[in-house]
């Protein structure tokens, strides 16, 4: 399975459509990290471009995300990638915790198409 992260500086970045790049792992069946590599972040809004689409033929079915609005959300979604939103830190960390099995959704998202209030 693959996995991405919105990322900036190897930390999770607050606002999904404007990091600087995405971060994706590919997981075995016991959660090991079996490779990574990193995909450029379109210009503009994440809700608007093609990243859904991009990161859904690459494989990718989680996203693990600071937040995001409900637009990027049902992008995402409909392209049959899961969201997990509330996540923070550094990824190599947020990598081990998924790992450990303890992450679920924040259920909280952008109210505003410019949310910089995470």
């Amino acid at each position: 399975m693959k996995i991405a992260i919105p990322t900036r500086e190897n930390m999770v970045d607050d606002h999904f459509g404007h990091c600087q790049f995405y971060t994706v792992y590919e997981v075995d069946e016991n959660r090991n990290i079996v490779s990574t590599e990193r995909v450029p972040s379109p210009e503009g809004c994440g809700c608007k471009s093609n990243i859904a689409s991009v990161l859904s033929q690459m494989g990718v079915k989680l996203m693990l995300a600071g937040n995001m609005g409900e637009g990027a959300k049902n992008v995402l979604e409909k392209n049959n990638i899961k969201v997990l939103r509330g996540c923070s830190g550094p990824i190599d960390k947020l990598m081990e915790n998924y790992k450990r099995g303890i992450m679920v959704d924040s259920g909280v998202s952008c109210n505003h198409h410019d949310c910089h209030s995470h």
